[in-house]
């Protein structure tokens, strides 16, 4: 053994390795979606492909000229345009702009929250059982354990050994599946976190891309939280929904002391987000017309990729919010021991072979490996083309 991994102790340390990047997984997959005389339909990672919005564009060139270093806390600007989306947006009333935090994209975040809070042996991280992957890492980052569990579920005292629950991962809509988890449901993982001394941290990415429900609940909403917000962050980025994802720019917000314990953190880990980014930031938080164009992008979209999966044979579950389709083979199930029928591998290869990148749902839980993951996030040109494509697999 020589070299850096020798240094470490061969990959292993404190954190216990990390998985492989799962993007990594599907190289061969990318690569014969490529070869498509018409070329890739790239449905994989949900990049955004539309403008960045002209009214954010203007904020970020007129506050170009920064030569000081950035307010790791974010600007005044920034803070009061995020809790004023806050209250119009999620039904946050009354959260103080100083319980809001911008960060350097809400990946980041995930990742690290368990650091800086404290976390590592002994602790765990309940996350969805269908999830993110990333706060799974962010679990090993800090030498905490992560323990999945099903919607509105809690670790049982088998899966946790003795050890004790401090922070507990929401997402909804889900990424992957798009599922809306309800008021009542949000409640009683509030309540279920609060007794246990816990914090409630909630993704809400995608909360602003709803399609089938009336509305997509937030953890600091009243009927949720009560009446303060202790205990509580959302977690929320202007990747998807402004377009902003090459912006890195996203904002946690919720319990003031939490808050504040966190800037602590950010301040001496030089985690600061550039000023003309805050600039921008503060501009697409209170601009909410170009959120709702962007939304009917989506939804056009959605409705052309929904109509050819459904063509094809392929079942469409959940997908009630966000920016997905969740999808699989109609003779697929997941299952305990492993899917029933063609798994979500032989499904994404199966969409590759006719220029269709796709995810597979093994990303994200061992309990996913039927389905594959559909964005939304291409031109309405590729997805026209996708379409087109799905249709030749029913023929």
């Amino acid at each position: 053994m020589s070299g850096w991994s020798a240094r470490v102790g061969g990959g292993a340390s404190r954190t216990g390795g990390l998985p492989d990047f799962p993007w990594d997984t599907i190289r061969e997959a990318a690569q014969r979606a490529r070869t498509h005389p018409d070329g890739i339909v790239d449905l994989s990672v949900g990049t955004p492909v539309d403008p960045t919005p002209e009214v954010v564009q203007r904020a970020l060139r007129d506050a170009a000229d920064a030569p000081g270093y950035p307010l790791t806390a974010g600007t005044p600007a920034l803070r009061e345009a995020a809790a004023g989306w806050a209250a119009r947006s999620r039904g946050a009333v009354g959260l103080d702009p100083a319980a809001v935090l911008p960060t350097v994209g809400s990946k980041e975040l995930v990742a690290w929250l368990p650091t800086q809070l404290g976390l590592g042996p002994g602790d765990v991280v309940v996350i969805p059982e269908v999830a993110y992957p990333t706060y799974d890492v962010g679990a090993r980052l800090a030498g905490a354990r992560a323990v999945a569990v099903p919607p509105g579920g809690w670790p049982t005292p088998d899966e946790l050994a003795g050890d004790r629950v401090r922070l507990v991962w929401l997402n909804s809509p889900s990424n992957p599946t798009g599922a809306v988890a309800g008021v009542e449901e949000l409640r009683a993982s509030v309540q279920r976190a609060r007794d246990e001394g816990a914090v409630v941290a909630s993704d809400e990415c995608y909360a602003e891309l709803a399609w089938d429900v009336p509305e997509v609940p937030s953890v600091l909403d009243p009927r949720v939280a009560g009446a303060s917000h202790d205990g509580l962050l959302l977690v929320t980025s202007l990747s998807k929904r402004s377009n902003l994802a090459g912006y890195r720019g996203a904002v946690v917000m919720g319990d003031p002391e939490l808050v504040a314990h966190l800037l602590g953190v950010r301040k001496h880990a030089g985690m600061i987000v550039p000023t003309p980014v805050q600039a921008a930031v503060a501009a697409a938080f209170s601009d909410d017309e170009h959120v709702a164009v962007q939304r009917e992008r989506y939804r056009a979209r959605r409705a052309v990729l929904r109509t050819a999966l459904e063509g094809a044979g392929l079942l469409v579950e959940h997908s009630e919010a966000g920016l997905y389709l969740w999808t699989r083979s109609a003779d697929s199930t997941d299952g305990p021991d492993g899917a029933a029928g063609p798994t979500g591998r032989e499904l994404l290869d199966r969409l590759a072979g006719v220029g269709v990148l796709v995810a597979p749902g093994d990303f994200y839980g061992p309990s996913a490996r039927a389905h594959v993951r559909v964005a939304l996030t291409a031109s309405d040109e590729r997805v026209a083309a996708a379409a087109a494509r799905l249709g030749s697999l029913a023929r």
